[in-house]
């Protein structure tokens, strides 16, 4: 603790210049007493300074010498100044103390207290998200046009040409956002900042497919420092788009600079309006769809739905309309997910193939540092999750985390995960094949890439 101490009156001849100190030579206490007790010279540090006695001395002391209900305003200090062989006694026994906000004069400490209660308010309201550096949303239900952006006959058009025709749409967040905007970044990512990061719309999303591998290709980015991802699915542009854009993007967690926001919703690669409505949001959005032999990929989507509905009939039942002529139910959905070719037309009408990963299911689970090697290059990152991060479970039958530093135990999906398959009937298997083939071949070209499943 530092005190200091000022006469309660200032009288010529006490504790001044006047006993022959100029204003500038300090000297050395020989005495010094507190509460009527001399300190002792182990534990005070005390000088004299024309008007006023600065101390130094542990807070303990102090609550030992003068007790702990002792106010400061009635401390009584007696000092001597030393001059040369001789002590002088100095009258100072009535002192009052003030707390020493380092060497501010007195008549600045009111000012340096009600700096210090404003600051404190500030970070108050900055830690209750009341001090974003951004005004309000431009996004507002209210303020939005239709949901319908083009005419049916139009879907075909070129994503140059549906975003010529979609700017009505995108005007009114670009004008919003003109002012805000800043460097090189898209003008539709709006952030709400603070001093702990800005939440911002996904740079960043995994679309697709379900039982492809999503979540094991999530946990494996997250272990990337410049990677955070929202861990539940938000499955906004296919059921809770009516809920806005600022409800989407106060589900992102905050990121800070550098870093990338990520989603993932298996769901959206199926969803007719999803490829709209992400396009309305951002048309600088990466997409990222893990894929799987489809036939492989139904009979592990039927296997979640069965664990949950153990009265479902067969596979084959609800893979078959008709058993007897052999003819797919393209209704199913376990089926209509893996006609990734159709699905994937429905998006190359809004972005181009460039802002596609098409990771291989079956690679990320053999080869999981080389498909993650992929992805971050796609992303924009520096390769951190490599080969040293895995090993391979063989219980499971897919790879797992190991085990992270100051974690008891390694990293391993959950137990929906790796469930083991029913025996379906080969036949059944070889006439879902055939009809996967034209499909899959199809989407070998339009991806340029052969994942062999045929």
């Amino acid at each position: 603790y530092t005190l200091i101490l000022l006469p309660r009156q200032k009288r010529r001849g006490r504790c001044s210049s006047k006993d022959g100190l100029a204003p500038s030579v300090s000297r050395p206490l020989s005495k010094l007493s507190l509460c009527g007790i001399e300190l002792d010279r182990s534990v005070r540090k005390a000088f004299l300074f024309q008007e006023s006695l600065e101390l130094q001395i542990p807070g303990t002391y102090l609550k030992k010498t003068c007790g702990t209900n002792a106010s400061p305003l009635l401390w009584h200090v007696s000092c001597a100044v030393s001059f040369g062989s001789g002590s002088r006694l100095m009258g100072c026994s009535k002192w009052r103390a003030a707390f020493n906000f380092g060497h501010l004069k007195a008549q600045s400490k009111l000012s340096v207290f009600f700096a210090m209660i404003l600051l404190f308010t500030y970070l108050f309201y900055c830690l209750n998200g009341y001090c974003d550096t951004l005004p309000g949303p431009v996004y507002d239900q209210q303020s939005h046009p239709p949901d319908k952006v083009v005419p049916d006959d139009a879907h075909g058009a070129a994503p140059q040409q549906l975003g010529a025709r979609n700017a009505s749409r995108l005007s009114f967040v670009r004008e919003q956002m003109s002012d805000l905007s800043s460097g090189g970044a898209p003008a539709n990512n709006i952030s709400i900042a603070n001093s702990f990061g800005s939440k911002k719309f996904p740079q960043a999303i995994i679309i697709g497919v379900k039982k492809g591998g999503t979540r094991a290709l999530l946990e494996f980015l997250r272990i990337h420092p410049d990677v955070r991802a929202v861990g539940a699915e938000p499955h906004f542009f296919d059921r809770f788009y009516d809920k806005g854009l600022e409800w989407y993007r106060n589900l992102m967690p905050r990121t800070l600079e550098g870093q990338i926001t990520m989603e993932k919703t298996p769901s959206y690669f199926i969803t007719k309006e999803a490829p709209r409505r992400v396009f309305s949001m951002s048309r600088h959005t990466k997409l990222i769809v893990v894929v799987r032999d489809p036939v492989t990929r139904a009979v592990s989507d039927y296997t979640q739905t069965v664990s949950k509905s153990p009265g479902l009939p067969s596979f084959q039942n609800l893979a078959f309309r008709n058993a007897t002529t052999g003819l797919i139910d393209t209704s199913w959905s376990a089926v209509r997910i893996g006609i990734y070719a159709k699905h994937l037309e429905n998006w190359l009408r809004f972005f181009p193939l460039s802002r596609f990963l098409f990771v291989s299911g079956e690679r990320l689970v053999t080869d999981p540092a080389g498909e993650m090697g992929r992805v971050q290059d796609f992303l924009g990152l520096k390769r951190v999750v490599t080969d040293k991060h895995f090993y391979f479970n063989q219980t499971k039958g897919f790879p797992c985390l190991k085990k992270p530093e100051g974690s008891s135990r390694p990293r391993c999906l959950g137990k929906s995960k790796g469930r083991p398959h029913p025996q379906i009937p080969s036949e059944v298997l070889l006439r879902l094949r055939d009809f996967y083939r034209p499909f899959n071949l199809k989407f070998y070209q339009m991806t340029g890439h052969n994942f062999g499943w045929d």
